[in-house]
């Protein structure tokens, strides 16, 4: 799939704004979203205004994430494409899942959280109103696919490919669980699956996805190698005065003091709130 100059740009769009809203289901309207991070990381992300997207394949503590299930790949395998025999369509799920980014919050502030993700207490965890989340990445979505729906990668130029999804993530026996026997799944339901054994996460995703038929080239002709992880542009500033983000919370007993006295310094810099203790 080639999209990468202006005479390409008229072409059908390869990314659309919540295409599988229907699929998922939706955090209520009003929630919370929780989102442990570094503290390391989080003064670079209000540096440079991104949220952090991870590709689903390559995340080290969960091998399976994203994956199609077990009981549905012998069914995948058995279907192919008229024009592509070879291409089943257990390769197209693998395919899209490798072009598939997630950024992860919780719906609850819990003490799972902070022991999971936050052990050595150099974390703290950032509260996000969804409804308020959902509008700003929309916002920055749209204005993407409006400008020509054209993105830059150096010199290299090519068309908005990843479409945005919302959606909490269900809980299920990955080895008896399957979707096929119902219909055939949509790729991205897969994204939104994990074992039971994660259930205390509370999760719920925002996912970029790109289709998982073809190749995508730049307008060099090179083939597009997509990296381990996306920046999506997210600005702090606006995000707190707009009321997306409501407050930082450090963790108990928290020992970052260096780190912590960086992030309050990068804080201060966009006229941020205070940080706020995170007793649960």
């Amino acid at each position: 799939m080639q999209g990468t100059d202006k005479e390409s740009a008229g072409a059908l769009p390869l990314a659309y704004i919540e295409p599988h809203r229907n699929l998922l289901r939706q955090p209520a309207s009003g929630d919370l979203l929780f989102k442990v991070v570094k503290v390391s990381y989080l003064a670079d992300m209000l540096r440079n205004n991104y949220l952090h997207f991870q590709r689903v394949d390559l995340y080290a503590e969960d091998a399976t994430d994203g994956e199609q299930l077990p009981l549905d790949r012998p069914v995948g395998a058995g279907i192919s494409f008229e024009k592509s025999p070879t291409y089943t369509l257990e390769k197209y799920y693998d395919c899209a899942r490798s072009r598939t980014y997630a950024c992860c919050f919780s719906l609850e502030h819990s003490a799972y959280m902070w022991e999971h993700y936050a052990p050595a207490r150099d974390a703290v965890c950032l509260v996000f109103c969804f409804d308020k989340l959902r509008q700003r990445l929309n916002s920055t979505m749209q204005a993407s696919l409006d400008n020509d729906g054209l993105l830059a990668n150096g010199e290299n130029r090519f068309r908005q490919i990843f479409s945005i999804n919302y959606g909490v993530v269900e809980y299920v026996d990955r080895q008896a669980h399957a979707l096929h026997p119902v219909r055939m799944a949509n790729p991205l339901q897969f994204t939104f699956l994990k074992d039971k054994g994660y259930a205390s996460e509370m999760e719920m995703r925002v996912a970029l996805s790109a289709q998982g038929i073809g190749q995508f080239v730049m307008n060099n002709g090179t083939r597009m190698e997509l990296p381990s992880a996306l920046r999506m542009h997210f600005d702090y500033r606006e995000a707190f005065s707009g009321g997306a983000v409501t407050e930082i919370l450090c963790p108990p007993n928290f020992v970052d003091a260096v780190h912590l006295d960086n992030l309050r310094s990068e804080m201060a810099k966009l006229g941020i709130i205070a940080l706020s203790s995170g007793e649960t």
